[in-house]
């Protein structure tokens, strides 16, 4: 059977913004596509709240996209669902569009060189609402993280054309929680999987 790595940050983990609680498998996208694709695929969860892309997490290297990625990326997986990036965008780590766009390409380049034939789903992250600014995460994000989440389609959009990856844009199917301006509705994350389940199928 093939096999799919869900590989994210908390909106692949499943991170409620109501209560902080996961969500559960029938709830989280990673669940629902799990549930869909039984029998077809063997769907392998790896999200993990507040991960990065390509900043060295000061929580360590769990939390750290690039090096955390080895370590259930094995060589027998099929296609690998890339779901990550927005939280590089924390007011600490002050990155750039470059740094985004150079970030992104090596967890590609990582990736194919575990398995040079893995197809990648790459998903651009929704834009941050302004509500973030007013809520429990406005410690982590200002103003400047606002602005460089509206960046992330083109970028990932550009990246995948260069690299032959799959591109899906979630601005294009769902919207950020006003709840904390991050995280996703129980609603967004049955959208984000069946978009998910077709282009797979």
């Amino acid at each position: 059977m093939k096999k799919i790595l869900c590989f994210g940050d908390s909106n692949t983990y499943g991170f409620n913004p109501v209560d902080g609680s996961r969500y559960s498998n029938d709830i989280r996208w990673s669940g629902i596509l799990k549930s869909k694709l039984r029998g077809k695929y063997k769907v392998v969860e790896a999200g993990c709240n507040n991960r990065t892309c390509f900043i060295d997490n000061p929580n360590g290297a769990e939390k750290t996209g690039y090096k955390a990625l080895p370590k259930y990326l094995t060589p027998d997986f099929d296609i690998l669902i890339l779901a990550i990036g927005i939280n590089d965008v924390q007011k600490f780590f002050s990155v750039t569009n470059t740094d985004i766009k150079t970030g992104i390409e090596n967890l590609i380049n990582i990736s194919k060189n575990i398995n040079p034939d893995i197809k990648i789903i790459l998903v651009s992250p929704s834009v941050l609402s302004p509500s973030i600014l007013n809520g429990y995460f406005s410690c982590q994000f200002d103003e400047n993280s606002i602005k460089l989440s509206y960046e992330f389609s083109d970028i990932y959009k550009k990246v995948s054309e260069e690299n032959n990856c799959i591109f899906l844009d979630l601005n294009k199917i769902v919207k950020t929680s006003e709840v904390d301006g991050l995280h996703y509705n129980k609603s967004e994350h049955r959208k984000i999987a069946e978009e998910i389940e077709k282009l797979i199928l």
